[in-house]
């Protein structure tokens, strides 16, 4: 049954719990959890890849009191005055009474819901383990299928809407398939090592391309915001049916 609010501290200490904010390790820029609180209650819950002006003026569309669930969130250009675009972003969250709610490795890694296991489901790859270790913890999925890596890229393309960029370095029929969302092409060196023919990922230095070509192994970047898009969804639509409000997704693709 539908209620017609929820409390912001019901709501993020079930998100702290949930995906482990205080056990994860980040960038000390990301600041997982609560980032900017409202004056308590919540009636719907608004999911974005970025806390961008864009996303935020458009949730102040549908109406005051949303608590915005972000991959991405207001402080990855570390602790600077509250000036220019920090200011415009906080006073809008402000005059909206909005809420907003980061979550960067914690929701990558997450078991169920995260983007990892998100982009491998969508995929039809079953997960049977884990790989590419970051501060201690391992951040990427991997699984076994038999397709051809251009029959892999199409399916990419079609169920993310992009135009992956594939380097065929390894066999043309993917066996072994890795993934680490987002800007996961400095882990190319633990796809490898993970014995990996297929690595999918959102982006990557340029280096990559020789490190794919003379490893052997498959390197599909089919974008850093296509590839984190599915995550912050699943979260959203996870804590509607927990809490009983609704929830809606904020599109703002940057083509990246």
């Amino acid at each position: 049954m539908a209620v017609s609010s929820v409390s912001l501290p019901i709501l993020t200490s079930y998100l702290d719990s949930l995906l482990r904010i205080g056990e994860i390790p980040d960038d000390p820029n990301a600041l997982n959890g609560l980032q900017v609180a409202n004056q308590g209650d919540v009636r719907r819950i608004v999911a974005a890849v970025d806390a961008s002006q864009h996303t935020i003026d458009g949730v102040g569309e549908g109406g005051s009191g949303a608590l915005i669930l972000v991959h991405h969130g207001l402080f990855w250009d570390g602790n600077t005055p509250v000036t220019g675009r920090r200011y415009r972003r906080l006073r809008a969250l402000f005059d909206q009474d909005h809420a907003l709610y980061s979550a960067h490795i914690p929701l990558d890694v997450h078991p169920e819901l995260g983007n990892n296991v998100a982009l491998a489901e969508l995929i039809g790859l079953e997960v049977k383990g884990w790989f590419g270790q970051y501060k201690g913890i391992a951040i990427g999925v991997w699984g076994e299928m038999a397709i051809a890596r251009d029959a892999l890229v199409r399916q990419l393309d079609e169920k993310l809407g992009v135009q992956s960029r594939l380097i065929a370095g390894g066999p043309a029929l993917a066996t072994r398939v890795g993934i680490i969302t987002g800007a996961g092409g400095s882990m190319i060196r633990d796809a490898i090592r993970a014995g990996l023919d297929t690595y999918i990922t959102g982006e990557g230095p340029h280096h990559t391309y020789f490190d794919a070509a003379e490893e052997g192994v498959n390197l599909i970047y089919a974008g850093h915001y296509a590839t984190e898009e599915l995550g912050v969804q699943r979260l959203a639509r996870h804590l509607s049916t927990r809490f009983g409000i609704p929830w809606e997704y904020h599109r703002h693709e940057t083509g990246l």
